[in-house]
């Protein structure tokens, strides 16, 4: 059920960016929302709380974000309070974000290696991702994993590219553990 609130809130959003033209301001604006509640957990707390009635939570989205977004924007932070959806807000914005970024044909790839990457091997890695998708530009996350000894493990979306020393081994002990000696 939760996926269906965060996909008909944030198509709608997305449907509002395409038709008014106004795809960066609320993309930005929905990062900043998101960065809000995340740095303010006692805001879910509060908009989550059954005492509180929904009329005072609402005039808290408006008091809190009103002077910094759009009315586009509050709108629809008061409209899921006012249809007891808050507790859905970031991850409809997160969804927004992402149909935003596929729509630019960008893409997000998280990139673990064994070391530190030069600057010269990060882009080496972005250009051969741009290669080898349909995406324009990349938004790319790195981190470091010792336990892969060489190598990286490359994730966009739910596809992962494992090419790490640490898989090779697990898989060629695999392999020579379902060897019978004579």
């Amino acid at each position: 059920m939760a996926k269906l609130v965060e996909t008909t809130y944030g198509d709608a959003l997305f449907e509002l960016a395409v038709s008014e033209s106004s795809m960066d301001t609320l993309y930005e604006e929905a990062l900043a929302v998101i960065e809000s509640f995340k740095a303010n957990p006692d805001l879910e707390k509060l908009l989550a709380h059954p005492k509180v009635e929904k009329e005072e939570k609402e005039t808290v989205i408006k008091n809190v974000f009103e002077k910094f977004v759009s009315k586009d924007m509050t709108g629809l932070l008061t409209l899921m309070v006012s249809k007891d959806r808050q507790g859905n807000i970031v991850d409809t914005l997160e969804y927004f974000v992402g149909k935003v970024l596929e729509y630019k044909k960008i893409g997000i790839a998280y990139v673990t290696t064994a070391s530190e990457l030069t600057d010269a091997q990060k882009k080496a890695v972005e250009d051969k991702l741009l290669a080898t998708t349909n995406y324009k530009e990349f938004k790319i996350n790195y981190s470091i994993d010792e336990s892969l000894i060489a190598g990286m493990i490359i994730r966009i979306k739910d596809r992962v590219v494992d090419s790490s020393i640490k898989t090779k081994l697990a898989n060629m002990a695999n392999e020579l553990s379902g060897i019978q000696l004579a």
